[in-house]
């Protein structure tokens, strides 16, 4: 009788935690189609991934509805700003490979190399940026910095939450009935993840470095 109930215990809280991810993904549905999908796609992905960090470090009973809309209209300013420049930034590596499309020969090799190098950091950035905005109060710029150079000096494991979050995207095509439930919350779930992992090495390194206790240093956000 008590292996019953806890069996069932779990097999409750296991169904809860699948509602709350699918409540979650459709949220950011949601919001992201209430923005015009421009203008909302960023402060809802911001909105996703605050929930998503909450849970990771425990604080399991989020009230999801109120918090993703207060995050979403807190951020909905800064955040478009940072997706602003993340598009111009595409829109470059894009041109240039136009660019370099119409090249022939050695020449293209030249600048196809560069670019290549370019494209992989945006990619590494994106991987990191949404971690580090809901982990870190900085300045819009300082994002992009901190996320790239983040992706950089933890490159093996930016290879495997990439891989990690590439087997998921292939999963949800080959199933496609739950990407309006589990599609955005479960990469998000991986690169939070990745992102919390890193932001704890380099915690453990500052400790080590420094034994006395370490005084906030005002970055970390509580949001």
């Amino acid at each position: 009788m008590i292996n019953l109930q806890i069996t069932l215990g779990k097999l409750f809280s296991i169904c809860e935690w699948i509602m709350k991810l699918a409540y979650v993904n459709l949220l950011w549905i949601l919001f992201t189609v209430a923005g015009l999908f421009v203008l909302g796609f960023m402060p809802a992905t911001i909105s996703l991934f605050t929930i998503v960090r909450k849970w990771q470090i425990k604080q399991a009973e989020v009230p999801i509805w109120n918090t993703f809309l207060s995050i979403y209209k807190k951020e909905f300013i800064k955040s478009n700003l940072l997706g602003f420049i993340l598009i111009i930034w595409a829109g470059i590596i894009l041109l240039d490979l136009y660019f370099v499309h119409g090249l022939e020969g050695s020449l293209q090799l030249v600048f196809f190399v560069p670019l290549l190098i370019i494209s992989v950091l945006y990619f590494i950035t994106l991987m990191y940026l949404f971690p580090v905005y809901v982990h870190y109060e900085l300045r819009v710029t300082e994002y992009i910095k901190n996320a790239c150079l983040l992706g950089i000096l933890n490159l093996h494991l930016t290879l495997i939450f990439a891989a990690s979050a590439g087997s998921i995207i292939f999963l949800l095509l080959y199933s496609p009935a739950f990407i309006p439930f589990f599609s955005a919350v479960s990469i998000t779930w991986i690169l939070m993840y990745g992102g919390m992992y890193s932001f704890r090495k380099i915690e453990a390194r500052e400790k080590h470095r420094q034994p006395e206790p370490i005084r906030h240093s005002g970055l970390s956000r509580h949001i």
